[in-house]
């Protein structure tokens, strides 16, 4: 359970907790003054809000702090929790792609107005980009094609 609006490490938590902890799991998200009522209520366990476990820890946000706690760190995790935290953090120098996660999760909080709609559409944002950090890092763009003599 997390705050309402998602953005960034609320949409790449549940993600990450999907993939590769728990496919059942379940999010709330409701306005922050609300977070602590209602995970009580609902026995939720709270996520990227302060003074909870699951949160940003020193440079950390709640992404890295899942990634290690939960023991996943493979190369295209490590990799994708850099793109995560540059987004999350306004440190847009951290990677090159953290721009473009910024931009897709801007983007995506405009075009829904349901947070579960949005989340289930920033999964597939999501698979994506830990596709393309596990097997696509080195593939470019070749277009326009070079052709001999021009």
């Amino acid at each position: 359970m997390t705050r309402s609006r998602p953005k960034i490490d609320r949409i790449a938590c549940p993600w990450l907790i999907r993939r590769f902890v728990d496919p059942s799991a379940v999010f709330l998200f409701v306005p922050a003054s609300e977070v602590s009522l209602v995970g009580d209520r609902f026995a939720a366990t709270p996520f990227d809000v302060e003074d909870v476990f699951w949160s940003h820890r020193g440079e950390l946000c709640t992404f890295d702090v899942m990634v290690e706690e939960f023991g996943l760190q493979s190369d295209p995790l490590l990799h994708l929790a850099k793109i995560v935290r540059g987004a999350d953090t306004d440190q847009p120098d951290l990677a090159p792609e953290v721009p473009g996660l910024l931009a897709a999760s801007l983007g995506l909080s405009r075009m829904y107005n349901d947070d579960l709609e949005q989340l289930e559409a920033g999964m597939t944002l999501y698979d994506a980009f830990y596709r393309w950090c596990r097997d696509a890092t080195a593939e470019t763009h070749n277009w326009p094609n070079a052709r001999a003599g021009q």
